[in-house]
């Protein structure tokens, strides 16, 4: 999804909270600069080994002196709900992407619901069989499975925060947001 997002021409990527540097990785063969931000230092050393053509940053995303408006494409996968405020964190990360550019969330939620637990219900399934089918992969990024909100208030609040933003609920226990910077 992330990367069926990145814009024509893009030049530069952030991926925010990116643990092992797989998503950078992917971005950086399609993106000439990739800047990926994490505050495990660890992790990010171990990513550094594999793609040394990334640039690694140790380091929060809501403080880190990052350049505001240039980012063709941000990226964040499982990290906005460890970020104390979905809010603020909506907003720094808009402020992140250039004119033009594109901004790709991927988040866990908490289900609040008959809809979201049916959708919990296909998740699951379709977890199963692709454990069985594709095997089950472990990353060495830290896991905390605790969600602050639920996924209407994830809607509520990005679609308070990002005017036109697309908002998806998604099978194993994920949504997405969507949300082109205005040009």
């Amino acid at each position: 999804m992330v990367l069926d997002a990145v814009p024509a021409g893009a030049r530069t990527a952030l991926d925010v909270g990116t643990g092992d540097g797989l998503l950078a990785a992917d971005l950086r063969d399609r993106v000439p600069r990739v800047t990926a931000i994490d505050l495990d230092a660890a992790v990010l050393a171990r990513a550094r080994r594999t793609r040394p053509d990334v640039d690694w940053v140790a380091g929060d995303v809501l403080t880190h002196p990052l350049p505001p408006a240039s980012f063709d494409i941000v990226a964040s996968i499982a990290t906005v709900h460890h970020l104390p405020d979905l809010g603020a964190a909506l907003r720094r990360l808009a402020e992140l992407t250039a004119p033009g550019g594109v901004l790709v969330v991927i988040g866990c939620a908490d289900s609040a619901g008959p809809a979201d637990l049916a959708m919990d219900v296909v998740g699951a399934v379709q977890h199963r069989v692709l454990a069985r089918t594709r095997g089950f992969w472990q990353h060495s990024a830290p896991v905390v499975m605790a969600f602050p909100h639920t996924y209407a208030e994830v809607r509520h609040i990005a679609t308070a925060t990002l005017p036109g933003v697309r908002w998806r609920r998604w099978p194993l226990f994920r949504y997405s947001l969507t949300w082109s910077a205005p040009a």
